[in-house]
């Protein structure tokens, strides 16, 4: 209850500051409590920790934005009122992922390798699936084919738990979160063989650079994940309220299929900056 009510989702879209505050609280807390009382099993119930605080947001969310579905007029106007959503979704997964990197950067590895022991065997588990460091049709179709199916589950588990895909995505900032701490780890120690840690800059640029390596692609992903979850989460209120078997029914599925068009389009966009814009970079 305390968690809850410390960001109020009736104001939550106009203070994203707020919601990335709230994000990188709730990952501490969830973080830590996992690890002291659940500690053979943190890499998980970790993760459901962080969602269950989400979960009030999450919920007021998806049901205003169904209500939007059938009061606004005309999709540019559905649309503009989803961006609004979607923006301050993102900054809470920001938030998250934020929190859980620096954890993971400055915690002994004694902990982090109990805390993210699920999330280190998914990356290797990639790793493996995916290899190669330049450009092929082969390559973007592993990319694009795994993501789509993680769009998938996030659809339906928000379709069928109403704020089930919020797990998922939780699971994915976790997950991101040990990349992250991966990268800033390598790259310090070889910035300690050039320059040493005599300057508070060199962990603020290689952590930047962490950030910036994962989120190039990783901003569209997520984002693809949450606009699938939205329109999962929309048709799950619709039949619960009665809405999808009304009158009504052909705006809100549309809106639904709109919404799952453009994640694809996103996931899209997604793997292609993942096998081209970020290997030249990094």
């Amino acid at each position: 209850m305390v968690l809850e009510s410390l960001l109020n989702p009736t104001i939550a879209k106009k203070k994203p500051w707020d919601v990335f505050a709230f994000g990188m609280f709730a990952a501490s807390i969830g973080l830590f409590l996992s690890y002291w009382i659940f500690r053979e099993y943190s890499s998980l119930i970790m993760v459901f920790l962080i969602t269950l605080s989400a979960v009030p947001l999450f919920y007021f969310t998806v049901t205003s934005e169904e209500q939007y579905d059938l009061s606004l007029v005309g999709e540019p106007a559905i649309l503009k009122e989803h961006s609004r959503v979607l923006f301050f979704l993102m900054t809470l997964f920001v938030g998250i992922t934020v929190a859980l990197s620096i954890w993971y950067i400055i915690l002994p590895a004694s902990m982090t390798n109990v805390l993210f022991a699920s999330q280190s065997q998914t990356i290797v588990d990639i790793n493996n699936h995916i290899s190669g460091n330049f450009f092929s049709v082969d390559i973007l179709a592993k990319i694009f084919l795994n993501n789509f199916r993680v769009l998938v589950f996030s659809i339906l588990f928000a379709f069928l738990y109403g704020v089930g895909s919020l797990f998922i995505l939780t699971w994915n900032a976790a997950v991101i979160a040990v990349a992250i701490g991966n990268f800033v780890r390598i790259n310090l120690a070889a910035a300690a063989d050039v320059v040493g840690f005599h300057s508070v800059g060199v962990y603020l640029g290689v952590f930047s650079l962490g950030l910036l390596r994962y989120f190039i692609h990783g901003i569209p992903e997520i984002l693809a994940y949450f606009v699938g979850g939205l329109a999962g989460g929309i048709i799950s209120v619709a039949i619960i309220k009665h809405d999808l078997f009304s009158d009504r029914r052909e705006k809100i599925l549309f809106d639904a299929a709109e919404l799952v068009l453009i994640a694809v389009g996103l996931l899209v966009i997604a793997a292609v900056l993942e096998v081209t814009v970020t290997p030249l970079l990094f």
